[in-house]
Order: C-alpha cells, then structure tokens, then sequence
C-alpha cells in the first residue's frame, strides 16, 4: 500500500464509560473534518482506498472492533488497538472515567495497479 494521507481525530465517552463510543466518535471526527477525493485524483474507486485506523485508548481490549469498522462507508479498512488516550477521573467519582480515543487515519492504494 502506498500510505497517501494521515488524518487524527479525538473521541470522548463523557459520561457512559463506553471506550468503543470514544473510538468510534474519534474515527468520526477524523472522517468528517476532512473531504478525502484521493481515488478520483489517481483513477481508482472508493472502495479501493486501503483506510489503516490506528486507535488510542487506556483499555485496547474493551474496544469493539466490529463497531469501529461499521463506520466507513466504502474502502477496506484494518483497525488496529492500543494503548494510548485518557482516562481521567470524574469529579462525582461515579466510576466511570471520561474516556478520550486519539484515532489516526492512514489513506492509501495499492499502486501497483495503475502501471498494470
């Protein structure tokens, strides 16, 4: 895969504790800043972007990938988990932390086909 594009997102689980919900919103936010045409620019369709999803969070394990992936409309997407992000305390010491997921999105294509 040739890596054409790095986006980052945060996502948080105010409330809820739910570290899926902070992967999940941080993925969107990275999605949704930003207008990715990079298949029309070199010849290929949308469901040919090869999409690398790098997630942060205290407690990889608790991330439920099947949800993540549920985001992405098109492309071929790979999630990876680990450890990274915050929690941190709330002050009404519910035990539930806010939970914060950095998410890091790697664009990219097999290149090799366009000298196919």
């Amino acid at each position: 895969m040739q890596k054409l594009l790095v986006e980052f997102g945060m996502g948080t689980s105010l409330r809820r504790g739910d570290y899926t919900q902070a992967a999940v919103r941080g993925v969107k936010d990275a999605l949704w800043h930003n207008s990715i045409n990079l298949a029309e620019l070199f010849g290929f369709e949308k469901t040919d972007m090869r999409i690398l999803v790098d997630v942060g969070v205290q407690a990889p394990e608790k991330v439920d990938v099947a949800e993540v992936l549920k985001v992405f409309p098109y492309g071929q997407a790979e999630v990876r988990v680990q450890q990274g992000g915050l929690d941190i305390p709330r002050p009404d010491g519910d035990g539930h932390p806010t939970i914060m997921a950095n998410v890091a999105l790697t664009v990219g294509f097999d290149m090799e086909r366009i000298n196919d």
